[in-house]
């Protein structure tokens, strides 16, 4: 799949394309700058205050790239990755995970235009009739975010994985993750 998005202008024009074994590298790359470290700061989705070490890792996006009813887009602009999101079938909804847009590219618009696009293919693809994702509850400037785009808060809540640095180092006690869900109707035709 190979699909052209966004406008000419600041953004310019991205490919869109389901990620392969390849990108791993690049993927775990535009991830890590997305959410932690000082590469993160220059954008506003950074988690760095509430998490140090690693948010991903070569095996964790190479299973989501191969994983059967998994799939991993990536925004693709001038021969570089500048957003990703890992989409899951779930039976009748789908999972929305490790989305990351490249830093300097954050406010832009581009973060929008992928999360409609894959919206738009799991309903088309796998005829989800809900997104489902999970977002730190501590987050409310990205859960706020999400809502603007249809998002809902469902007060249900998972614990942080405390003590699995594979999902970083946290850095408060009071770290979970709150369910949020968006219908997404039927699939076009």
């Amino acid at each position: 799949m190979n699909h052209v998005i966004g406008t000419p202008g600041a953004l310019g024009r991205a490919v869109l394309r389901d990620a392969a074994e390849a990108d791993v590298p690049a993927l775990v790359g535009l991830v890590e700058s997305a959410y932690r470290g000082e590469a993160s700061l220059a954008g506003w989705t950074s988690e760095a205050h509430l998490l140090k070490g690693q948010r991903t890792d070569p095996d964790g996006v190479a299973a989501v790239v191969t994983a059967a009813d998994s799939r991993m887009l990536v925004a693709e602009q001038g021969g570089e990755l500048v957003a990703c999101c890992q989409l899951e079938r779930r039976g009748a909804h789908a999972y929305f995970g490790m989305f990351a847009v490249r830093p300097a590219l954050q406010g832009a618009g581009l973060g929008k235009v992928v999360l409609a696009e894959a919206e738009r293919v799991v309903r088309a693809d796998w005829d989800a009739q809900e997104m489902h994702m999970t977002v730190i509850s501590a987050r409310e400037d990205l859960i706020r975010w999400y809502e603007r785009r249809g998002y809902r808060r469902t007060g249900r809540m998972s614990p942080f994985p405390y003590g699995d640095e594979r999902f970083g180092i946290p850095q408060r006690d009071d770290l979970r993750f709150e369910l949020l869900v968006k219908p997404l109707g039927a699939a076009a035709p």
